[in-house]
């Protein structure tokens, strides 16, 4: 078993985690001493990784428990409006019922993704209990989002094939998600390690590709797209299960830039100027395809809503992410065009955003997201 004394506590020189320690499945190392707040570390820990208590990142705890208290499960929403609508010869417009299969076949296929990275990539490396924790119930919301698509696919009597292909069959769909996986191809090595600055830059951009673009930029488009018809009365059922996966996903996004900025602070010698300016050329690739995206998606604009509204919207959204991880902005300052977007996460509200039925589906205090 590897002996953590060997090493020293200086982060740019320790020695990349033995698996066994990494994952917790290693043989007990009997007599070992408990666990020091002082040893906990996001990457490259030298504790024990079982030991959830002393907390050392309390803002952790505190995100896994909101997300406990924010459960929900699709089949609490009615399909029987959007169903109706779907069914009606004049009920939606050919140009919205492309945009609606389109978005829902690219989050059918996301959220399996992200999961995939959690589980597969972001767990293995995240050498935290109480992270971790977090990661556990994170894991279960995107099981539960992907449970979401099969219902609306299954209530609307969609082509499965079709929606849950989508990824590979459409363009704008597949270069977004092969941009992600790029980021993970390293990390899926079984013989990846953190330890070396390469590395774990390695894994800080993964952070940034799945939390920061995949989950903080590219599902806003969707989003927008859909609450934009709930706002309109059409597709209720759809906008009401998209406005609570919304308000799962801003807690994702804000998890994620918590983690990188104590990473970054824990270890400052990664968060190089040229590294810096690699995130933010991340940042901006990820917005030209989301721009693409939504040409796709949207080629004549629906009421309220059009491809370039959209990337107006991106350009806000990734200059907010740049300021959150403490970046220079990539592009001009520019106004929030979808203000009532933050009318959807308002978890304090105890009838939906809708008004489609009351349902209060928090189990304990109202969450915040300041």
């Amino acid at each position: 078993m590897l002996n953590w004394n060997e090493f020293s506590t200086n982060p740019s020189q320790s020695a990349p985690a033995g698996e066994a320690d990494a994952t917790g499945l290693g043989a007990i190392d009997r007599g070992a001493a408990r666990v020091s707040v002082d040893d906990k570390r996001m990457i490259n820990a030298r504790a024990d990784v079982n030991q959830l208590l002393p907390l050392k990142y309390r803002w952790a705890w505190e995100k896994y428990l909101a997300a406990c208290n924010n459960h929900w499960m699709p089949t609490e929403v009615s399909m029987q409006a959007d169903i109706a609508l779907w069914k009606s010869r004049d009920g939606l417009t050919e140009d919205e019922r492309r945009m609606v299969k389109r978005n829902l076949g690219f989050f059918a296929a996301s959220e399996s993704l992200v999961a995939n990275n959690i589980v597969l990539a972001i767990y293995r490396h995240l050498t935290n209990p109480e992270c971790r924790q977090y990661l556990l119930r994170q894991a279960f919301e995107e099981a539960v989002h992907t449970h979401t698509f099969q219902y609306i696919v299954e209530s609307l009597g969609l082509d499965e094939g079709e929606l849950f292909n989508m990824y590979r069959e459409v363009p704008s769909i597949t270069d977004k998600a092969a941009w992600a996986l790029e980021y993970t191809r390293h990390l899926d090595d079984p013989n990846f390690r953190t330890g070396t600055p390469e590395a774990d830059q390695a894994f800080l951009r993964d952070l940034v590709a799945f939390y920061v673009v995949f989950e903080g930029m590219w599902f806003y488009t969707g989003f927008a797209q859909i609450l934009s018809l709930g706002r309109r009365n059409r597709m209720v059922g759809i906008a009401e299960q998209y406005q609570y996966i919304l308000r799962d996903e801003s807690l994702h996004l804000n998890f994620g830039i918590d983690v990188i900025n104590q990473i970054k602070h824990e270890n400052p010698h990664l968060w190089t100027r040229e590294f810096q300016e690699e995130v933010r050329q991340m940042l901006r690739e990820a917005t030209e395809l989301e721009v693409a995206y939504g040409r796709d998606t949207m080629p004549r604009g629906l009421l309220g809503l059009n491809a370039g509204l959209c990337e107006q919207y991106m350009h806000f959204i990734a200059n907010r992410r740049c300021s959150q991880l403490g970046l220079e902005p990539i592009f001009p300052e520019t106004e929030n065009p979808f203000p009532w977007m933050s009318e959807a996460m308002d978890l304090k509200k105890e009838k939906n955003f809708f008004e489609t039925r009351v349902i209060e589906y928090q189990s304990g205090g109202a969450l915040s997201w300041d």
